[in-house]
């Protein structure tokens, strides 16, 4: 009698796992989503221009493929019920394509990763088109490598300031304003703060808050043209493509695609060891 032949284990993922299902097609809801889904609608600047909200993160996915996304904070928060503690995670996110396009995004939840991945779908709601200069009198060049012109933002006390830098300088901000300049396709800003910092949820909102106000600011076509002011996007980014990047960091929806990860806070109950340990008597 022969042995029964060996089943082999289904293709997939490593360690004989099915892979994950494919995404259900896009259906849009909203006037915008149509028009873009019937190809009325080919770019990003003409969706932000058109007056419709833009209520549908498939809309910029299906605009602006290969978006970068980066976990600028992942804070907890306790709260004490009559049946224990309650843990939630507040998860803010930026995006960018690093040519002119960059949005931010918050959101809470109690499991990290799905919190994660709405955050960067509210950030994608949230894309603004970024104005692009050579604004410093040191420089000179014509390329759209900094700001054209001073601007300001504010969150709760914190105040940013962001002024046109030579070519060469880099971005000299902070280390949470950073993600933010690079994903718009900023190379070289001077930055200036005021306020409590530390907070680094008000710190991105204002450094957003900078560059949104910069791209509603209304300059006229012979002034563009003169300064040499790019509106947008030009057809070459600052960040590498996500094929380039290793796949700890290639982002995407709900990954990292940023400096290491989010902070790491205290573990709450249950996760991964059980209760936290109270300290005894010494």
């Amino acid at each position: 009698m022969s042995a029964p032949a060996a089943t082999a284990p289904p293709t997939g993922e490593p360690g004989g796992r099915p892979p994950p299902p494919a995404p259900p097609p896009w259906v849009p809801k909203t006037e915008l989503g149509h028009r873009v889904h019937g190809g009325l609608v080919t770019t990003m600047s003409d969706a932000l221009h058109s007056g419709l909200p833009l209520r549908e993160p498939e809309i910029v996915d299906a605009l602006l493929p290969g978006l970068h996304d980066e976990v600028l904070d992942v804070n907890m928060v306790q709260r004490m019920t009559d049946s224990g503690r309650r843990y939630k995670f507040a998860v803010t996110v930026v995006v960018g394509n690093g040519d002119g396009f960059v949005g931010l995004g918050r959101s809470k939840g109690r499991e990290v990763g799905p919190t994660i991945r709405r955050a960067i779908d509210r950030a994608k709601l949230h894309m603004v088109e970024v104005l692009r200069g050579c604004g410093s009198w040191e420089c000179g060049c014509g390329r759209p490598h900094s700001l054209p012109f001073l601007v300001a933002g504010r969150s709760g006390s914190v105040v940013v300031t962001f002024k046109p830098a030579p070519q060469g300088v880099g971005l000299a901000v902070g280390d949470v304003a950073k993600p933010v300049l690079r994903f718009a396709g900023l190379t070289d800003a001077w930055g200036f703060t005021a306020g409590h910092t530390k907070t680094t949820v008000n710190y991105a909102q204002a450094a957003f808050a900078a560059l949104r106000a910069l791209s509603t600011l209304k300059v006229p076509a012979e002034d563009l043209g003169r300064l040499k002011i790019v509106r947008g996007p030009t057809g070459t980014s600052i960040l590498p493509p996500k094929e380039d990047l290793p796949p700890d960091r290639r982002g995407g929806r709900g990954g990292r695609g940023g400096r290491g990860g989010p902070r790491r806070g205290p573990r709450p109950a249950g996760a991964g060891g059980g209760p936290p340990r109270r300290p005894g008597p010494r």
